[in-house]
Order: structure tokens, then C-alpha cells, then sequence
């Protein structure tokens, strides 16, 4: 997990541009009490990256990232249903498919997130 200081962001002498397909997806959110707690949530798995921005919070991942409502319901100490979910997110990147009425998943590679939908 990233602290609040560490940042996910460089400076453009520092990127290397490829010819490559990436398979990252995420979230970035507006900072809210809603915000904090999916962050929270998602900062105990090891393949994701949490950025704190003085008005928004960015969840980063590679390959998936799967978001269980009971969880971050538990954490938040209130129901967080997927639709609120989609409300708290500013925007996302990846495929994102809400498999049950306690999952969201975002894919960054979309052979994988086909199986959810065909």
C-alpha cells in the first residue's frame, strides 16, 4: 500500500513510452468517508497501490481487482451496496463488471473479463 506521501505519478523525463498492452485497471474517487473505507479495504491486498491526493483517492491494480461489497460494508459501518459503489468512484479504467449483488470486479485484460459475459 502507498502512504500518503509516496506518489504513483512521474515526471515525464521519467517515462518510458512502449509498445505494449497493459493490463492494469482502477478507480479514482473523490475523497469521502466512502472513499477511505474501499480504500482501506482494497489496501490489504498486495497487487494494489492506494494514492491519497489532497481531494481524491486513486486504487490501482494489476491483472483484477475484485470489490466485495460485505467488506467494505463492514469497514464503512453501513451497507455499500454496488450501486453506491459506482456512485463513489469519479471514474474507472478497466472492464468493469458487477458479477452479484456483492461483487464488482474491474479487469484489465479483457479476454479474462469475457468469461463474466458471453
Amino acid at each position: 500500500m502507498l502512504h500518503e506521501n509516496d506518489n504513483i505519478f512521474k515526471s515525464m523525463k521519467d517515462i518510458t513510452f512502449e509498445d505494449t498492452v497493459s493490463h492494469q485497471c482502477g478507480v479514482t474517487m473523490n475523497d469521502s468517508v466512502e472513499a477511505r473505507a474501499i480504500a482501506e479495504v482494497m489496501s490489504r491486498h498486495d497487487h494494489i497501490k492506494v494514492t491519497y491526493m489532497p481531494a481524491m483517492i486513486r486504487i490501482d491494480g494489476d491483472g483484477k481487482m475484485e470489490f466485495k461489497m460485505d467488506e467494505i460494508s463492514e469497514e464503512l459501518g453501513r451497507v455499500m451496496t454496488r450501486h453506491l459503489f459506482e456512485i463513489s468512484t469519479s471514474t474507472h479504467y478497466g472492464r468493469m463488471v458487477m458479477t452479484d449483488d456483492n461483487t464488482v470486479m474491474l479487469f484489465g485484460d479483457m479476454n479474462e473479463m469475457m468469461k463474466y459475459i458471453v
